[in-house]
């Protein structure tokens, strides 16, 4: 093989784009004016300890993202969604503690039944006021893009986050 094909094929194996695949949900009480929040303050080895984030997590090879969505608040959260709709869709790369990328599917839950758990292995479930959000400690990105999912345009936005040494670097996003 010639060495500019060599190189070639190296070039083009470094560009591509495997991130992991993952779920991240909002859940609106009742009357949509609190957010269920996890805060991780369970396991000493956490990256995301002392954070507050939203519910979710990776998918599993043989589920669709809804079906993954619902898996993971299942298992977080003790409640079954019923009405759900996907905000966003976010790449975040670099993100993972070795430098990862990740690729996050963003839903808001505004119906669930059952009664939600009060904490996880994870840490605890709280219940937060929606004007009080960005008051929480949180990734220094989540501040970019929770407002837009809270806001009044119904269209889903669709970001990228790069993150180099734990925070994000810039931010863009575009809606259809």
């Amino acid at each position: 093989m010639a060495p500019s094909v060599e190189i070639a094929k190296v070039a083009e194996t470094a560009m591509v784009y495997t991130p992991i695949v993952a779920t991240l949900g909002y859940i609106l009480s009742p009357d949509g004016r609190q957010v269920l929040m996890i805060h991780r303050n369970a396991r000493a080895d956490d990256e995301h300890l002392g954070k507050y984030n939203g519910l979710g997590g990776k998918l599993d090879r043989d589920e669709d993202v809804v079906a993954g969505f619902r898996r993971e608040i299942r298992e977080e959260a003790g409640i079954e969604c019923e009405e759900l709709s996907l905000r966003a869709t976010i790449s975040w790369p670099g993100f993972g503690r070795n430098g990862e990328d990740w690729l996050g599917f963003v839903f808001v839950v505004s119906r669930y039944r059952g009664t939600v758990m009060t904490s996880n292995p994870e840490g605890t479930l709280e219940w937060v006021p929606r004007e009080r959000l960005m008051e929480l400690p949180m990734w220094e990105g989540d501040r970019y893009f929770l407002p837009l999912l809270f806001d009044d345009d119904p269209r889903p936005f669709h970001g990228v986050m790069p993150y180099q040494d734990g925070r994000p670097v810039s931010w863009t996003y575009s809606r259809l």
